[in-house]
């Protein structure tokens, strides 16, 4: 039976240099692991997030990984302070004011990182459905 624990990302990068830099300057994080295979990033305890050298590139039009924040507002001031640039939207589906969605009753944003991986930020699922509850 599938009987799925826990879920995370992994995300190509052409210059792995480059995309830990990224990681460690734009968000402060720093890699629990670093092998031949590439990065593993731990957040919450069970969550993380791999990133791998690859020779394929990201093509930046789809989410590639979502992270959990408890305040998307002052995230993205945060990683605006430190260099991250958010994207905007302005479709029938989807609107940014200054980088952030209201995605009716909770917050979203977009950003790309070293490598063109579009990197989305929100509200965990749970508090966001409690809010609009």
């Amino acid at each position: 039976m599938f009987k799925p624990l826990r879920a995370g990302a992994t995300l190509p990068a052409q210059d792995l240099e480059r995309a830990k830099a990224f990681y460690r300057d734009k968000l402060g994080l720093s890699p629990t692991l670093e092998a031949g295979f590439g990065l593993l990033y731990e957040l919450a305890p069970g969550t993380g997030f791999g990133v791998f050298p690859s020779s394929g590139k990201a093509s930046g039009t789809h989410t590639q990984m979502a992270i959990d924040v408890e305040d998307v507002e002052q995230a993205v001031k945060d990683l605006q302070s430190r260099g991250v640039q958010f994207e905007e939207y302005d479709t029938p589906m989807l609107k940014t004011v200054d980088g952030i969605a209201d995605l009716g009753g909770t917050k979203g944003a977009w950003f790309k990182d070293s490598e063109g991986n579009l990197i989305a930020i929100g509200l965990p699922v749970q508090v966001a459905a409690r809010s609009r509850a």
